[in-house]
Parts: C-alpha cells; sequence; structure tokens
C-alpha cells in the first residue's frame, strides 16, 4: 500500500503541556472531574499519559479522551502525518501523526516506544495543541467568538433555492464540493437568512432542503481552516497559541471507526526516540479488507 508523508505545520505549548484529544469534547472537561490544564498537568507530572472522565461520569467516562504530554514551551512543534488509502473513496487518510516535542529523550536506555494510552478517532475531528490554551476552546454549541456566522443550504431543492435567493458556492472539500450559501454574516443577520430559506420550504416544496447557521465557534474555525486540505488539517490562533484542528471525512470514519471506543476502535499513542528527540507518535493502522 502506498504512503505519504505530509508536512502539517507547526503548534505551540507555551505551558510545556500539549494535548491531542477529541475537538467534539474539547471543552467539555470541567464537567468530567476539572480543566483539561489541570488533568494534563497531573499526566505530566506522572510521565504522560491517558486522560478520560471519572467511570461514575453521565452520560460515559469515556466521552472526553485525550493524551498529554511534556512539550517544550519555547518553540515551535513540528507535526507530521504518514497517509493511506480510504477504503471509502481513495483519498488519503492519517496512518500516522507525529509531533516533535523539542525535549529530549528520557525514556528507556534502549530507545524503546513508551505506551501512554490509546485513543478513538472522534467523528467530530481531533485536536492538537496547549492544555491551557484549550480550556477556553469554544466547542460545537457554543457562542461565537466575533459575532458572525455562516449560513449554508443544500439537498432536493439546492437549486431552485439559488436561482431564488442566490449564495456562494462553498468548498468544503478539496475535490471542491460543498453547499451553497453565505460566510461572514452578522450572527442575528445569519439566523433571518436561515428563516427566510426554511420559510420558502415550508410554504412552497416541503421538505427537502437543508439549512445550518454555524456560529463561529473555535469548533467551526477549525472546520473551515481544514475545508480544502487534503487530510481536512487547519490551524487556528487560540490564546496566543498555534492549534491544529484534523478532520475525518464521515464516510471514511464509518467504515474504518464507526462506534469508536464503544467497538474497540482505538489507536495507541506512544512516546518515541528520533535522534534523541522525543516524539509523540499516534498510529492508526491502514485498512486492510480482511480484518
Amino acid at each position: 500500500m502506498t504512503e505519504t508523508d505530509v508536512d502539517l505545520g507547526t503548534v505551540t505549548a507555551p505551558s510545556g503541556m500539549l494535548v491531542l484529544g477529541m475537538a467534539g469534547w474539547i471543552d467539555y472537561w470541567p464537567q468530567v472531574g476539572g480543566p483539561l490544564s489541570e488533568r494534563a498537568r497531573a499526566a505530566i507530572a506522572a510521565s504522560g499519559g491517558h486522560l478520560h472522565g471519572p467511570e461514575e461520569t453521565e452520560p460515559s467516562a469515556w466521552m472526553c479522551e485525550a493524551i498529554a504530554v511534556a512539550a517544550a514551551a519555547d518553540r515551535p512543534l513540528q507535526v507530521r502525518a504518514r497517509t493511506s488509502a480510504s477504503p471509502f473513496d481513495g483519498g488519503p487518510t492519517i496512518a500516522v501523526l507525529e509531533v516533535d516535542l523539542g525535549l529530549s529523550w528520557l525514556g528507556r536506555d534502549d530507545g524503546e516506544p513508551v505506551r501512554l494510552g490509546d485513543l478513538p478517532v472522534d467523528r467530530c475531528g481531533m485536536v492538537l495543541g496547549d492544555a491551557l490554551a484549550l480550556d477556553g476552546f469554544i466547542g460545537l454549541d457554543g457562542q461565537s467568538t466575533d459575532g458572525l456566522a455562516d449560513v449554508t443550504y443544500w439537498g432536493k431543492y439546492e437549486d431552485t433555492v439559488h436561482a431564488r435567493f442566490g449564495g456562494d458556492r462553498i468548498p468544503q472539500h478539496p475535490s471542491g464540493h460543498g453547499p451553497h450559501g453565505w460566510l461572514n454574516l452578522p450572527l442575528a443577520e445569519a439566523e433571518a437568512v436561515a428563516e427566510r430559506l426554511r420559510t420558502w420550504t415550508r410554504e412552497g416544496p416541503g421538505n427537502g432542503l437543508m439549512v445550518s447557521v454555524d456560529a463561529h465557534t473555535d469548533f467551526h474555525r477549525f472546520n473551515r481552516a481544514g475545508w480544502n486540505h487534503p487530510l481536512l488539517a487547519g490551524t487556528i490562533d487560540l490564546d496566543a497559541c498555534q492549534v491544529l484542528g484534523l478532520g475525518w471525512d464521515p464516510g471514511d470514519h464509518s467504515m474504518r471507526h464507526h462506534g469508536e471506543r464503544a467497538y474497540g476502535q482505538v489507536y495507541p499513542a506512544t512516546l518515541e526516540s528520533r535522534a534523541g528527540e522525543a516524539v509523540l507518535r499516534w498510529s492508526i493502522p491502514p485498512y486492510e479488507p480482511d480484518r
């Protein structure tokens, strides 16, 4: 199977604590035992490791998961991916994610990897960044960070609605595919535009048009930053830190990672030595039909 190395840029961790976690739940940590940065600090003091909610957490202790490790606070940290072909559409998917931590290797003398735990692939994507900065991450259902929102529409009557109401094509995939809509509208205007489309649909042809209003949360900014990247990867600034978001194609996720931890779809995170330097590695085996 052909694999390709991809440079994903850099992240920064001025707190000295780097987290790889589930983007759909990154703002949920205060509800499962304390802020993410506090959990990360405790894990790193114990040589780094896997974070999740207490066993009695509702709806599940495993809804929030992350890996926390120590990292250099004074320099950008290089991020790379090795890709393999998706069984869904043949496009590239992440098989290995690596982050140079900017620290000397202090693990086993023989250089063997140190197992930190494992993570599922969140259908909402993954986030890699400074633990302290991520304490302020505005998630899926949060408020707009700048008072703006995006409106998109798609479905059975998309062409008719476009002819009547307008809207630009908004590519949300490297192929150029995407819905119609409007970007960067004031929030109240975005809601009004969406309601006009919904009203027209209700009073006209009926069901068949999907309309979405996406406030400019940090989560949505991740999505936008990765729309045109082959791996749906993009960086944003969060509390003066460079933070990386990684999306997953819904079809690929359904075929390879559906069910996530509940169905054993988890993948190992390790600390490894590369030329005497510490590297965080998350390994997602390429798809094999007979597995």
